[in-house]
């Protein structure tokens, strides 16, 4: 029996990492990352040496090893996460428990049928089959609650992997096991079944709730877009009536002048090229990139800034072809220069004013927004992000900005001193 329960305890070790790096996002290279999850199995497999074979009778060591080993685990999966918050510990934990049902499996066969090779070969093919589960029912989503924004902490979330394991350990294996009790075998399979059941369920609504969010500011996007369309158009029919207008008076503006010129009267001859180009500039549709998508938005965004006499100085280099997704860096140009004229409707005249840089080539992403900011920002502690001062169900917006950096693997500054609020997002493309 000790020889079933020490291949079935580096199973688990090794399918837990084979776990964790199929299913987190790396932070360091290939090649680093895997000696890190072998250096941690083999520390792990060293204590498990200790635990079942030199005190082999301490319940009290085994304890405390266990708790170790524990430690151990989920620290090395917040290692060599990109990330190191919530989501990761939660994904961590949950490895914890799928590889506790392939060590459970191992006891169940044994105890039944009392064959050693048969508890082995099951406890394998019970981790090859969960693996494979999930990496085809919920892989993509795990990947996705990895990449998305973290609006808010999930915490609470952990506390599923942490009963459910605690659940595990005391039928099968602390104080008594499954071979002392074989009564809670039942209990024990019932037990897996729920826990893969909920994991499914929880997982899948946290997948709905972040497809939610991502519709709603496609929508937004959508409307900012059409609205933006719709006043270009506007713009332009204005603009072609009026230089119609103009090229219909252009005849009796050249009889004037031809008459000012046999009179001399230079002076009134300026005057009314003056007004010509005053006429052609004022109907002059104005156009800050080649990028359709973005100039739209940037159009309505200045129409929007104009309206509450809000000064909208705009550095923008966005050529028609760009290596990110237009619609998504369109929503996120949308959301923060929205917030920065919301900031500024009812600001002192002489400080309604917002400057930004607008840069998206094939080299790298540019985004350098500052306004004047009179009132007190509270920043997230998690995102570094603004947070919302209308409560629940707002702050939208930055968690679009959060994850849409989050898949370029791009930086955010984000911060307010003396009254001027700045953020810059950057990007490099390789």
């Amino acid at each position: 029996m000790i020889y079933v329960k020490n291949i079935s305890y580096t199973l688990s070790h090794i399918f837990f990492l084979v776990f964790i790096y199929l299913f987190l996002i790396h932070r360091y290279s290939k090649k680093k990352t895997i000696g890190i999850c072998f250096l941690s199995c083999c520390l792990m497999n060293l204590l498990d040496y200790f635990k079942l074979n030199v005190f082999s009778e301490s319940g009290l060591f085994y304890f405390f090893t266990t708790i170790i080993q524990i430690i151990i685990a989920q620290s090395t999966g917040l290692c060599i996460s990109r990330k190191r918050d919530s989501r990761v510990l939660f994904i961590s934990l949950s490895a914890s428990n799928y590889v506790i049902v392939g060590s459970i499996t191992a006891s169940i066969l044994y105890i039944l049928t009392g064959s050693i090779y048969l508890a082995i070969v099951g406890n394998l093919l019970m981790h090859l089959a969960i693996l494979l589960v999930l990496v085809w029912k919920i892989g993509t989503i795990f990947h996705k609650f990895c990449e998305q924004g973290l609006g808010k902490s999930r915490w609470e979330l952990c506390l599923i992997p942490v009963f459910f394991f605690c659940s595990f350990s005391c039928l099968a294996f602390f104080p008594h096991t499954l071979y002392e009790i074989p009564q809670n075998i039942l209990v024990s399979i019932f037990l897996m079944i729920t826990m893969l059941v909920s994991y499914v369920v929880v997982l899948r609504y946290l997948d709905s709730e972040t497809k939610q969010v991502e519709e709603y500011w496609k929508n937004v996007m959508f409307e900012s877009y059409i609205k933006g369309l719709e006043s270009q158009n506007y713009l332009v029919e204005q603009s072609e009536q009026n230089l119609q207008i103009l090229r219909h008076d252009m005849r009796h503006y050249s009889m004037m002048i031809d008459a000012l010129l046999n009179q001399g009267e230079y002076d009134e001859i300026r005057s009314i090229t003056g007004h010509i180009n005053e006429v052609v500039n004022e109907n002059k549709v104005n156009r800050y990139c080649e990028n359709l998508v973005i100039n739209t938005i940037l159009m309505k965004i200045a129409e929007q800034a104009q309206s509450f006499q809000i000064t909208l100085h705009l550095d923008v280099i966005v050529p028609r072809q760009i290596p990110v997704n237009e619609y998504e860096f369109a929503m996120i140009l949308a959301n923060l220069l929205e917030n920065a004229v919301i900031s500024l409707k009812s600001a002192d005249p002489s400080k309604k004013y917002i400057d930004a840089k607008i840069h998206c080539t094939k080299e790298y992403l540019l985004t350098d927004i500052e306004n004047e900011c009179e009132e007190e920002v509270t920043f997230d502690s998690i995102t570094g992000l603004p947070k919302s001062r209308k409560g629940k169900g707002h702050g939208l917006g930055m968690r679009s900005v959060q994850a849409f950096c989050d898949k370029l693997n791009g930086n955010i500054d984000c911060y307010c001193e003396n009254n001027r609020f700045r953020i810059i997002l950057f990007a490099k493309f390789s």
